[in-house]
């Protein structure tokens, strides 16, 4: 089995857009469970009981969204750097630095054309949350509220994308590609 080698570059890209990803489901994680509108302003409320002091639901809502908004700024930060990594990523292969993933390469095995299909897919809704994620934050208003509708369900291809790609690299470090994740992280190559 052939041993891919990951240049410096490939790496860098690889390991930024991880992470990238990661802090943005930590955001998203975040503004859905303890920082969603209703916990904070529920536990606003109950402050403001023991002070004997009172908000309506509205303002409580408003004063959760202001508070938990510069944690929702990060989101908007990483979809910026998300935005430059991936148009580095597409940009490389032109300087001969990473390859685009051809699925339809005839001398292909199906289990690699599979893993080529899934990395456009990935490739594919990545762009779409991207340019969604652009439309709502420098888009006109009347486009908001459709692409929030769509840039919303990033997360689920995203969260089975991560699962997919793990289970993959583990499944390949202990069966055909001994090695493949030391060869991600510092390029090194296997010793035969």
């Amino acid at each position: 089995m052939e041993k891919l080698q990951y240049s410096k570059i490939y790496r860098i890209i690889h390991w930024a857009i991880a992470v990238s990803f990661i802090l943005l489901l930590i955001t998203i994680f975040l503004r859905l469970t303890w920082m969603n509108k209703y916990n904070m302003a529920e536990i606003i409320e109950n402050y403001l009981i023991g002070t004997e002091q009172s908000l309506s639901q509205d303002q409580l809502i408003v004063l959760a969204k202001k508070i938990r908004q510069p944690m929702w700024d990060w989101h908007i930060y990483l979809g910026y750097v998300l935005v430059g990594l991936f148009s580095i990523r597409f940009i490389l292969p032109a300087f001969g630095q990473m390859k685009i993933q051809n699925p339809l390469n005839k001398n292909l095995s199906t289990k690699k054309r599979i893993q080529k299909w899934t990395y456009i897919i990935f490739y594919l809704c990545v762009v779409v949350s991207l340019v969604t994620g652009l439309i709502i934050e420098l888009g006109p208003k009347e486009w908001k509220k459709p692409m929030e509708e769509i840039h919303v369900l990033g997360i689920y291809y995203l969260i089975a994308f991560i699962v997919i790609h793990l289970a993959g690299v583990l499944i390949a470090e202990f069966t055909d590609q001994k090695g493949i994740i030391s060869r991600i992280v510092s390029g090194s190559k296997d010793k035969d």
